[in-house]
């Protein structure tokens, strides 16, 4: 029997992401504190969050697999939060405009056996996003449309928000939608889990 997978993120982004794989999993939400430590640098943010995640998740279930991703963006010193409204997503983009942004994407991958002990993985893939010089209409008219209220740095990569871009430099393309694929499917090698086995 295979194992099971749990999706430690309620993230309806993050469950897309991993649809696209053919796999079975579940989703459950770990409801932990977000909050940054102090002086926490973006990178060791999302790598502190995403293993924490799929901790808290797999002590509650023995032997199933569990993933936990944790997003972190900064522009200019600012770090790019979930706007949360309208307003919010217009300033944030307004301070991005014209300059670049790096997003850390973490990924952990954790298994709990009383027995056996632990087993995990983590990793950061790293994204440079170049920002178009936005005008106020543009913004706007981009914020409107997309609703990236959700999001953090207040734009959907996989929709309209990759034309506020002028480039963007990833080892992993997926990793900007909140779940590295590219990744994911290299560590769950190592949990025994292949999934182009037994495809057509």
């Amino acid at each position: 029997m295979a194992t099971e997978i749990i999706l430690g993120s309620s993230s309806k982004y993050r469950a897309q992401a991993l649809t696209t794989l053919g796999l079975t999993f579940s989703q459950q939400s770990p409801d932990i504190d977000e909050t940054a430590q102090p002086e926490e640098l973006p990178d060791a943010l999302a790598c502190r969050l995403a293993l924490a995640k799929a901790k808290v998740i797999a002590q509650r279930n023995p032997g199933k697999i569990v993933l936990g991703s944790d997003q972190t963006g900064a522009c200019d010193n600012r770090i790019l939060e979930k706007p949360g409204s309208i307003e919010a997503a217009i300033e944030s983009l307004r301070h991005c405009s014209g300059k670049l942004a790096t997003f850390y994407t973490g990924l952990a991958l954790y298994q709990h056996n009383a027995d056996d002990g632990d087993k995990y993985t983590l990793d950061v893939e790293i994204t440079q996003l170049q920002f178009r010089d936005l005008s106020d209409a543009e913004i706007g008219a981009y914020v409107r449309a997309d609703m990236p209220l959700d999001c953090a740095g207040s734009f959907k990569a996989e929709s309209l928000g990759i034309a506020l871009f002028e480039s963007i430099h990833a080892d992993d393309p997926s990793a900007l939608i909140g779940l590295p694929l590219i990744r994911l499917v290299s560590r769950l090698k190592e949990f025994a889990v292949d999934v182009l086995d037994k495809r057509p």
